[in-house]
């Protein structure tokens, strides 16, 4: 395996690999090109500095922490081989090894540059498995056809159901977002798209003396240590206090008093709503009419009909036509009412008087509608009422996709965003989001945001200290405020989770990392199978993966009960149409056969013995009841 690139996801991904899947890894690393003297420079500037420096150093502790990290009891020989060169060109991969290796990563930040490797690399080796990390979406899927479109011209016999996972476009935004999004709803199901299905998961509570409802299955059990400050929520090293994923029956039943993550429902996928759909429902034509300008009209109204009634008493005149007159003389084009009685006489007067204090209401009304429709593209403010929405500090490439996620839910956001030509704010100008541009380590950001009124605060900046600056200064407003943070690296985020929860035990507090939500999901892709989504347990992952169950002896022939291994998978549903009848649940004795395509539910060990290849053995497993088998080559 080789992985392409020098961020915390790739040297994350290498570590999976290596460590998980016992994979041989290489990781190719780029070193800067060395800049003659007196060459001109390109202008940085001082954030753009601190960032690149800040990916270093985050890459550099990664890389440092990696061998001592273990990897739930893993132990692979040998090491990783790092490979350095100035860009992934055909030196640099043939010295890597692609023209022999099974699968090749490339996760670089910027996606010109892994679109040129993986072009290259399809060259050198047509068979090569490829995963490629793009942020443009509609750009990958016609990269994914055409780089297997070369594959097949370069090898006319290459088996089809090969070319099928020859290449892999993925997001690691897209895979960390629904994550992000429903640690900072509570109570709003977590939503995993698995092929044509939707599963819905929730986290239910703990009930003190009861076990939790196990709903359609139990996928995970959260910590025992949850109202502990000195807890290790979701570490491998918590031991029977930490989070169980995957438990069975009796597990869940002897599991009084404690939260869980449950499946709550398996239903079709249905059509994603067209984003041009999106932005018309978000036309501001109720914003043509302020307050202001709707009391005024109201009051001309008023004043219209008391005239007319006054008329009406004073001139036995017909209602209608008196309310005629009335707006003759409103706007002057009635004739004076010379030798009428004096009664008509002074309700002239008061109509004209009316008159001239309609016009500068006309105007106004004219001026803001205008200036509607002017600012109909630009940036909203929070309104002064707003309350129990989520407030979403930066809008870039995590904050941009976390923005579409809660927006799909249906549920409110405010934005602050530093940088007013970030690439979030037009889709926030887009979806009508009210947003605040400022820097939230200033006075009054988070104010204007109505943090005080806010349900969550969810900091996805790509700095460490910008995100606990924003968190510790909400919570010294709210002290109860639901608080995500996106940390790079795990120690820091251990450290901060613990003293958040210390200094404030009845409020949320949870960390997430978007390498340490998308490493898995790559890793399943690079073994032959595209992993569908992630569910954050604490922090750990459960994965949903689509597996083919012809010739796989841990699945064929087997029921949906002797295939479960607790702590390891569990089948969920089948992929695609429920077959003839018996829809997307399994029943837990209906028979596995060699023509279904089931979705599973598995650890990262788990999905390992899955996708094992070659049949080598297992190092180590969560479960005892998990033995060594060969797994389809």
């Amino acid at each position: 395996m080789i992985v392409c690139g020098d961020d915390a996801l790739a040297h994350r991904l290498a570590r999976e690999l290596h460590e998980v899947y016992g994979e041989q890894v290489t990781l190719l690393v780029p070193v800067p090109v060395p800049v003659p003297p007196g060459a001109p420079q390109a202008p940085e500037g001082r954030a753009g500095r601190a960032l690149a420096l800040f990916g270093r150093v985050t890459a550099a502790v990664t890389r440092t922490t990696g061998a001592a990290s273990p990897g739930d009891g893993a132990d692979p020989a040998g090491a990783p081989r790092v490979v350095e060169s100035a860009e992934a060109d055909d030196r640099a991969l043939t010295e890597a090894g692609a023209d022999r290796a099974a699968a090749l990563a490339l996760v670089h930040e910027d996606d010109e540059t892994n679109i040129r490797a993986a072009l290259t690399a399809r060259r050198l080796n047509p068979r090569l498995r490829l995963v490629i990390r793009l942020y443009n979406r509609k750009l990958g899927q016609h990269l994914e056809t055409l780089l297997d479109q070369a594959a097949a011209v370069a090898e006319p016999g290459l088996d089809p159901e090969k070319l099928d996972a020859a290449t892999t476009v993925l997001s690691d935004v897209d895979t960390a977002a629904p994550g992000l999004a429903a640690a900072a709803v509570a109570g709003t199901s977590k939503v995993v798209q698995a092929g044509g299905l939707l599963l819905h998961a929730v986290d239910r509570p703990p009930v003190a003396g009861q076990a939790p409802d196990p709903g359609l299955c139990t996928l995970a059990l959260l910590s025992a240590t949850a109202g502990d400050p000195a807890g290790c929520e979701g570490s491998e090293h918590s031991g029977d206090a930490g989070p169980r994923l995957l438990p069975d029956d009796r597990t869940v039943a002897a599991a009084t008093g404690r939260a869980a993550v449950t499946l709550e429902a398996v239903t079709p996928a249905g059509p994603a709503p067209h984003p041009a759909r999106i932005a018309a429902s978000a036309l501001p034509v109720a914003s043509l009419f302020s307050p202001r300008l709707r009391w005024s009209l109201a009051g001309a109204v008023a004043a219209v009909v008391a005239l007319a009634l006054a008329s009406t008493f004073t001139t036995g005149d017909h209602p209608l036509h008196a309310a005629y007159l009335t707006l003759l003389d409103i706007f002057a084009i009635g004739d004076p009412a010379v030798g009428e009685p004096t009664g008509r006489q002074v309700l002239q007067i008061l109509a004209g008087f009316v008159g001239l204090l309609l016009l500068p209401v006309i105007v106004a009304a004219l001026l803001e509608g205008l200036g509607t429709f002017r600012t109909a593209t630009s940036l909203r403010r929070p309104p002064r009422g707003l309350s129990g929405h989520v407030v979403l500090l930066g809008l870039g490439k995590v904050g941009t996709r976390v923005l579409a996620r809660l927006r799909g839910l249906g549920i409110p956001v405010v934005c602050v965003e530093s940088d007013p030509e970030a690439r979030g704010v037009a889709v926030a100008r887009r979806l009508r989001v009210p947003t605040v541009i400022g820097d939230v380590t200033e006075e009054g950001v988070l104010e204007a945001a109505r943090i005080d009124r806010a349900h969550a605060l969810l900091a996805l900046t790509s700095i460490d200290i910008t995100n606990l600056e924003a968190a510790l200064s909400a919570r010294a407003v709210t002290p109860e405020l639901r608080v995500v943070l996106r940390l790079f690296d795990d120690d820091f985020a251990t450290a901060v989770f613990r003293t958040l929860r210390t200094a404030h035990p009845g409020a949320l507090t949870r960390s997430r990392s978007v390498s340490h939500l998308a490493a898995p999901a790559f890793a399943g892709a690079m073994m032959g199978r595209e992993v569908l989504g992630a569910v954050p347990v604490e922090r750990r992952v459960l994965l949903f993966a689509a597996v083919d169950v012809a010739d796989h002896p841990l699945l064929e022939g087997r029921t949906v009960a002797e295939a479960f291994r607790p702590g390891a998978w569990r089948v969920i549903a089948l992929d695609g149409p429920g077959g003839s009848g018996e829809g997307w649940r399994l029943h837990p004795e209906r028979l596995l056969g060699a023509q279904d395509r089931v979705v599973v539910a598995a650890t990262r060990r788990g999905l390992a013995q899955l996708l094992r290849r070659g049949g080598r053995e297992e190092r180590g497993t969560p479960d005892d009841s998990v033995r060594t088998e060969r797994g389809r080559p």
